[in-house]
Parts: structure tokens; sequence; C-alpha cells
């Protein structure tokens, strides 16, 4: 991309500097830590619900609460929800939503003390038409926009309430998606037009988002955004984000998927309030954001955003970090599977040490995993740390062949060790600063003799790192050895990740197969510790680094769990589908039918279908463009009833919720995307 990248140091973390936005009591930005929101579920004219939710919002450490306003009713109402909120001693700012409805945001800016409007449907009307605008016609659209949207931003400045500009992926409006597409581009041209209004009337007090279903559309859109803001005013603090991936989903799935987007874009100090979007009762959403949030909180109070000069590994670790591609990489054989080239990312275990008795565990673990037959485990990982455990090698990996696991084994050991491994298809060897280069040396000549796949194992961060490639690379090239893997064991395995790719691109070597590796230790708690993996692991997967992803620590404890955790992770970051994709949203007072039970019996009949993917909608907000790349919608369309889609065309309108779910299944029949149930 042309111009300033989204940060200014891609391989160091450093938190994002932006001006401070007062929402109500409330410090958005800055120095201040990065702050909690939801939304409720309740119908706004519904008080008494609307009330208790966000008391039970606030009980549960949410710090700002937004609530829908899709009507004059419901932003008048939005007053005496603030009035009874404050006569129960509960102070929490407001957020109102806006939708299709400027009439409504002009009311409920008296009452609350921010307004979020979506420049898609603000004063647009979504018709998915295909017209050709002439540049004066553009600006003729732009200025009829400009004289909607300016008279809420003088009334915000009067009252010095925030705004908050929020794109959602979609819900673009016409004009924008027929000049710039269904795009990351688009997404911040229609943001920009209207801080253009809020810059010419003096207002400042503004808030981005930037949403998508898609983490990888997501992560683009915001780090777009933040280089365009960077060239308007270079240097100075810039205007605060709002993070999150919209219709996440729920469960798992939905906790995964929040965690690649948020986390990816926190890893780069960029976020400055979140939301995470479940399809679950609001309370459920704030432990995961705060759980997402305490890791960064924690990492900028302890300085890790000190000022240092970039970091320079000598090439880029990605050509374009707006548009996502897949690191192109050489194929290596290790006992049979190919990892790297054109072969999906692969899935791995890191069992930990090789346990006294090789045989019984062999077996255990094979029938562990051989119960998941459709998720394959695609590699396992012990490791060997002297030469009592390296006989046990072959018992163990005989258990597991007579299990009928085929999962290659790969050994992780000290170079000294090397030599003595059998029953290996690769050698994974740790490299820290100092190492003896001969050690090396040693490693690759018998990696190299017994014809078996090496992947180094680089223990440092930042110029260290960088400085391992060398003796490394040349150990390999001496020995002839070109089945080279390499790994990174690094305090921030993100920003590591990033400069292996980089550092190996410099020194010729930029088509070697990189693994992700992640072994949790660092929390006891379950969710805690699978936020970090989907970070961790997804984050460099939504830039395009890794041929092969793998768990170890607590999270492995579970040989069978973790291999879907980590098949969920790849699919989260759109790199490899091996079950249903599930688009929903988090509902909200808009929301026309209980979407939390809807989505359940939706996914109770359908989950069994990978590759298809299933869009759950409680209203049109965002429903037809959101699903843009889903195979088939189920959208609210008024009390009772749903409009069914294939892709973005209504096929069944008006259908009877009751029968929704039937006609859905026969819809997907009917197009050649059903399976039976095993």
């Amino acid at each position: 991309m042309s111009g300033p990248w989204f940060v200014p140091d891609p391989y160091r973390p450093r938190r994002r500097p932006t001006r401070e936005v007062r929402v109500g009591e409330v410090g958005v930005g800055g120095r201040h830590p990065i702050r909690i929101q939801s939304m409720t579920t309740t119908d706004t004219c519904d008080t008494a619900a609307s009330v208790a939710q966000v008391e039970r919002l606030v009980r549960a450490g949410c710090e700002i609460v937004r609530l829908t306003a899709p009507s004059i009713r419901d932003a008048e109402n939005l007053g005496e929800i603030k009035r009874e909120l404050l006569r129960r001693g509960v102070a929490v700012p407001l957020v109102a939503d806006i939708h299709f409805t400027p009439n409504a945001a002009m009311l409920a800016v008296e009452h609350v003390e921010k307004v979020r409007v979506n420049p898609g449907n603000y004063a647009d009307k979504k018709k998915f038409e295909v017209r050709e605008y002439g540049d004066r016609e553009y600006a003729e659209e732009i200025e009829r926009v400009a004289e909607r949207f300016r008279p809420l931003v003088r009334r915000c400045r009067e009252l010095g309430r925030a705004l908050r500009i929020g794109t959602n992926h979609g819900s673009l409006s016409d004009r924008i998606l027929n000049r710039y597409g269904d795009t990351p581009l688009g997404m911040v041209e229609s943001a920009l037009e209207f801080l253009d209004v809020c810059e010419d009337e003096g207002f400042h007090d503004v808030v981005f988002s930037m949403k998508a279903s898609n983490p990888q559309v997501a992560i683009q859109a915001y780090r777009l955004l933040a280089a365009r803001l960077e060239e308007r005013r270079p240097g100075a603090p810039s205007y605060p984000f709002h993070v999150g991936v919209t219709e996440a989903g729920d469960g798992e799935d939905g906790r995964v998927k929040s965690a690649i987007g948020i986390g990816a874009l926190l890893e780069d100090g960029i976020g400055d309030t979140i939301r995470v979007s479940l399809t679950e009762d609001p309370v459920k959403e704030v432990p995961v954001a705060r759980a997402l949030a305490r890791r960064y909180d924690a990492r900028w109070a302890a300085g890790a955003q000190a000022l240092a000069a970039p970091l320079d590994p000598g090439a880029p670790f990605v050509d374009d970090p707006i548009a996502h591609a897949r690191r192109a990489t050489r194929e290596v054989s290790a006992g049979g599977l190919a990892i790297g080239g054109a072969s999906p990312v692969r899935v791995e275990l890191e069992l930990g040490v090789l346990p006294d008795d090789p045989a019984a565990a062999g077996r255990r673990l094979a029938g562990a995993l051989f119960a998941r037959g459709d998720l394959a485990c695609e590699g396992l990982l012990v490791d060997v740390s002297d030469a009592a455990a390296a006989e046990r090698l072959p018992a163990f990996a005989d258990a597991l062949a007579k299990g009928g696991l085929q999962a290659p084994l790969a050994a992780r050991a000290p170079a000294e060790l090397a030599g003595a491994l059998r029953g290996v298809a690769r050698l994974v060897v740790a490299v820290a600063p100092g190492d003896p280069v001969e050690g090396l040396r040693a490693v690759a000549r018998a990696a190299a003799a017994r014809g078996v796949a090496l992947e180094w194992s680089l223990c440092a961060e930042g110029p260290a790192l960088l400085a391992l490639l060398d003796p490394v690379l040349a150990a390999g090239r001496e020995a002839g050895l070109a089945a080279t893997l390499f790994s990174a064991d690094a305090a921030l395995p993100v920003h590591a990740a990033r400069l292996l790719a980089a550092g190996l691109r410099a020194r010729g070597a930029g088509d070697a197969p990189i693994v992700l590796r992640h072994r949790d230790g660092s929390s006891d708690d379950a969710d805690e510790a699978l936020l970090r993996a989907a970070t961790d692991l997804g984050a460099p997967l939504c830039d395009g680094i890794g041929d092969a992803v793998a768990l170890g620590g607590s999270l492995a404890a579970d040989p069978a769990r973790a291999t879907d955790l980590l098949y969920r992770i790849l699919q989260g970051a759109r790199l490899r589908t091996t079950r249903t994709e599930f688009i929903s949203c988090p509902s909200c007072g808009r929301t026309l039918f209980d979407l939390e039970e809807t989505t359940a019996r939706i996914k109770e009949r359908t989950q069994h279908l990978p590759g298809v993917k299933i869009a759950i909608m409680g209203c049109i907000v965002n429903g037809p463009g959101e699903m843009a790349d889903a195979d088939f919608g189920y959208v609210g369309s008024g009390p009772g009833v749903v409009n069914l889609y294939v892709g973005k065309e209504v096929v069944e309108r008006h259908v009877a919720q009751a029968e929704a779910p039937d006609r859905l299944v026969d819809l997907i029949r009917r197009h050649g995307r059903w399976v039976d149930p095993a």
C-alpha cells in the first residue's frame, strides 16, 4: 500500500496514539484503559426490562451500554431509561444506536452520552442498485448526505456528546458499493465522508468502528482507516477506535472469531474500546471482552510501547497488510505429510514430555484421536530431554500406528540428541543466542543423513531473533538440507512470526514454511487460555503467515478437544473450512425473534454441513449485506416472519417463523448442498 503503514513498527507492540473522547464520565482513548461495551437486547420502549438489563451489564463490568433507537418512540424513551437508571444510582454512559432514522438521532442525542450512526444507512436507502456515478453526481450525493448529517453533528457539539461513526461491512450504501465495491476501502471511504462533516463543524469527539463478520475484512478495514487518518494528520494523536467482529456467533466459535479479529488489532495497539458480539445473553459478552482487554492493558502499563527506532528486518513481512494473501512457501515433506506449498495449514498437537510407559500412552492417545475421525490430527510433537526418553520413542510410534493413528511424529530435543532419535519424521531443535555454531551444523548434518525434516525453533525476540537466522541458514546450506522449517518461541508470538517471515525473506529464504506454536502456561483460566490461543495463532494466519498450527500446554491436555479448537481457529481465520459456518448477530431491540433460541434450532438441524455458510439475522439492518459471502440466509422481516435468502437474493418472503427452519432445510436441499447427518 502507499503512504504510511497502519502502525509505526509492526515488529514491536506499541499502542496507537489517540486523543481522549469523553463519553459522559468515561474517557475513551488517550491513556485510558481499553473500555468494555455491550448492547441491550430488550425492546427500548420497555423501560423496566431495559433498565434491568443495563443494571446486569454494569454489575458484570460493562462501562458503556448501547441501546437501539429504531423509531421516534424508542428515541424518546431513552430519556425515561436514563432517568430511571439515575434514580437507581446507575450512572453508566448510554449510546443510542441509529440506523435509517436521522429524526430519531436528533431526539436521542438529548438523552444519551453518545450517538452511533451507520454511514451506510443514515441518509441512504439500500436497494442493491447498480448505477454509474460521474464525479459531479457523486459529489452531489455526498453533499446531500452531509446536509442530513450536519444537524446531528452541531447538536452533539452543543451538548458535549460523543459520536461514533460506525461502518458495517454488511450495510454499505449503494453509492459506496458502486464506486469502491464491497471492500475495506469502501468501508473506510464511507466513514471518512462523515468525518469531513464533523471536522468542517469543528467537532472532534469522534470514535470510529469498522465492523465485519469476517475477521480478515475487519482487520484490513481498521488498518486502512488507521493509515488514512495518519495521512490526514501525520504524527498527531488520532481518533479512538471501537473494535469488534460483528455477527461472530455463539459458543466457542463466537469467542474464537472475536479473539482473532479483536486480538489481532489489539496486538498492534489498535483499539480503545471493544465489544464482543455474541449470539448470547449480552452479560456473557462482558467477561470475554474483559479477558481480551486485560492482556493489552497489562502490556501498555508495563511500558511495552516505549519509544524505540522502528525495527527494519530488511524486507516486509507481507506485501500488503490491507489485502490477505497466504505467504508463498515451498512444500516440505515430513513423514509423508506435506507442509507448505499448496497444502492446507496443518494441525499438530504438542504432547509434552514422553511418558515412562510409551506403549500405553500411545494406545490411549490413538483411541482419543481416532474417535474424532472427522477432524484429523495431522502431526504430533513430543519433548525428548535425554537418552532414556529417546529410547522410548520407537515404542510410542509403534503404539500409535497399531492404534490406527497415522499422524507423523516429531520430536523436540537438544542438539546433542538429534542423531539418537529414531521413529520420527521431523526434528525440532531449539536455538538460542550463544548456541555453538558447530552444534547447529551437526544437527543439520544428522537430519540430512537420515532424510528427515528439520524445524529450527528460534528462542529469541526482536533483533536477537534475526541474528539467529544467519547461522541456522548457513548450517542447513552446508549440510545440503532442503527440508527445513522454522518457528519462533517468543513472549510476543504475533510480532515474532512477522519478524521471522520478514527476516527469512530478506535472506532469500522467504519460501521456508513457518510453524505457529502456542503453549499456554500463563493462565489457569480455560476461557482466557482459549482467547490467547485464538489470538496468537489467528493473528499471524490473517497476515498470511503459517503453514502449520500447533497447540500445547494446558489446552492440549484433552487431545480431541485441542484438535477441534485448532480447526475452529483455522475456520475463524478463513483458512480452512471443516464445519458449517454460522454468521449470527448478537441480537438487540430491533430483533424480530428470539435469536439465541432460533440460532440453536438451526444449528441443530444444519451443523453437519461442512463448507456451508448460513447467516441468521434478527433484522434487515445488516442482514443481506453482512451475508455477502453466506450461502443461505435467515433474516427477520417482521413480527413472527422471516425472509429466506440464497446469497443476497430473497427467494422466500414472509415465511412464518414456525415453518422457517424446515423451509431453510428444503432450500439447502434444492440447491444441492444437503447431506443427511451420520
